[in-house]
């Protein structure tokens, strides 16, 4: 906006000094429209000559049609009028049709509650977020009371039925209680199908209504002023608390809505009364509620879901591990908005946080580790597992024997029996030795084995297991009279005939 000084600045040098516009506006740095303005002259500000437009002489044909079809569409007045002479576009008749048709205003009538009487559902979408590699949408569930306007509001990442039944679930055991009467739009999660004024409710809403004994009421189609408070609440949401929020987690965005229905929402006037607050309002609904039942509903999504040839199950993007022994068998998955639960049968085999994410891997480290236990007795179970699990210094001469043309198989039935008959100390010494000496043989470990136990010949014996060999176990040995020995030795004695 110009300043007093620069407009006489731009009247003395237009009439005085003679510039024109364009140099005054380049001198001041404006747009040459604002110079002219501010010359306030005749030459600049004179009204200009309207050209006449191809729709002027069918304004008043148009303007009285559409007093009496006020919604006949514009395409096919243009037809219309076509066949009394207009030559312009459909686009050039859209602009006067716009501006000529007559605007209807439908009547209402301020719909009154008793307290306790009715509440009013929805959901509101509020664009995706980035969950790590996943994108969730992120819709809000809405419910208020129509009398106190009392509201309960949480952040879900979709709209899925579980989440549906689990925002009421959890509203109504924030108020204590729950009114008669709950209104819904057309939403799939209420109402399957509707024929006029049959309609076919979800059964699983249908479920939560006989738990907690309120009554469904749809709204009539293409009637959202029918559940007016929660569009407005919505509204409402929008403006006062999602406008430049910032947030990290799920948990922490519901935090912040709970702690802003508290504060801002119920301590602002009640619509019907501004001496006096919705919290207070609430407060005197309260007590006209339906009482909770004894028990919540379970609102947990149930999926029969078969195990395959892994320890993981596939759920929501993400994988989920389970015990090496539920493998290839029917398991029963549940799960909440925070917990993964795996069932056989009746019994719970694993659990883990639920995550949003997508491609990742929630793994129970015993599940891992039992995993890892049924493979290392697999490997033990075959001769080369049994033999590297017993000397570890099998496999480097292994290795170096078969880089030089040695058997592995002869060669591991070899140490297999060495390993037998001495032990696996003895055999680990004396494999580090054969290797060491670049000896990599079985037939030179069983000689190094062999001189070891002549030079231990004072020693007392190496004990044999006899645990793998149980034919020896079952050998009877018949013992002998040490006095027979004696005699073969005695000088004296003069053998009989007989002998």
């Amino acid at each position: 906006m110009l300043s007093s000084e620069q407009r006489v600045q731009i009247r003395h040098w237009f009439y005085a000094e003679h510039w024109k516009v364009g140099t005054i506006a380049q001198e001041l740095g404006v747009h040459p429209d604002t110079v002219r303005h501010a010359l306030d002259t005749e030459q600049f500000n004179r009204a200009k000559a309207l050209r006449p437009l191809v729709t002027d002489p069918y304004v008043e044909f148009l303007r009285q049609t559409l007093q009496k079809y006020p919604r006949l569409r514009a395409t096919r007045i243009y037809q219309m009028i076509r066949e009394r002479g207009y030559t312009g576009s459909v686009v050039q008749l859209r602009r006067v049709v716009a501006r000529l048709r007559p605007v209807h205003q439908e009547p209402f009538l301020r719909l009154r509650s008793f307290p306790g009487e009715q509440g009013q559902v929805d959901w509101a979408h509020f664009g995706e977020v980035s969950v790590g590699r996943a994108r969730r949408r992120l819709s809000c569930f809405l419910i208020t009371l129509s009398y106190s306007r009392a509201l309960y509001l949480e952040f879900f990442f979709d709209q899925s039925m579980e989440n549906f039944l689990r925002g009421h679930v959890h509203a109504f055991h924030a108020w204590s209680g729950q009114p008669r009467i709950l209104l819904y739009d057309n939403l799939r999660s209420a109402v399957l199908e509707r024929r006029g004024d049959q309609i076919h409710f979800h059964p699983r809403l249908l479920d939560l209504c006989s738990h907690y004994h309120f009554a469904p009421r749809p709204c009539q189609v293409r009637a959202a002023n029918q559940k007016g408070k929660v569009e407005r609440a919505v509204l409402y949401v929008r403006e006062s608390f999602w406008a430049g929020r910032t947030f990290t987690t799920l948990e922490e965005l519901n935090r912040q809505a709970f702690l802003w229905r508290d504060q801002v929402a119920h301590q602002r006037p009640w619509p019907d009364d501004d001496s006096r607050t919705v919290e207070q309002v609430f407060t005197e609904e309260q007590p006209r509620l339906l009482p909770l039942p004894t028990h919540p509903f379970e609102t947990d999504l149930v999926l029969p879901i078969h195990a395959g040839k892994t320890i993981y199950l596939r759920f929501d993007l993400n994988d989920y591990s389970i015990p090496p022994e539920a493998i290839r068998r029917p398991l029963t998955l549940v799960a909440s908005d925070a917990r993964v639960r795996i069932l056989d049968g009746s019994e719970e085999i694993a659990q883990h946080r639920r995550s949003y994410d997508r491609h990742q891997l929630v793994l129970d480290p015993d599940h891992q580790q039992a995993l890892l236990e049924e493979k290392r007795k697999a490997f033990g179970s075959t001769p080369g597992g049994r033999l590297s699990q017993a000397v570890p210094e099998s496999e480097a001469l292994l290795d170096a024997a078969f880089a030089r043309g040695e058997s592995a198989g002869s060669q591991t039935a070899q140490l297999l029996k060495l390993l037998d008959t001495y032990g696996a100390a003895e055999l680990r010494t004396a494999i580090r030795e054969a290797v060491e000496r670049n000896t990599p043989r079985a037939s030179s470990v069983a000689f190094i084995l062999s001189r070891r136990q002549r030079s231990q010949q004072h020693s007392a014996p190496t004990p044999v297991d006899l645990s793998r060999h149980p034919e020896l176990q079952s050998l009877d040995v018949i013992p002998h009279d040490l006095e027979s020995y004696d005699e073969l030795t005695d000088k004296h004695h003069e053998p009989d005939a007989d002998e």
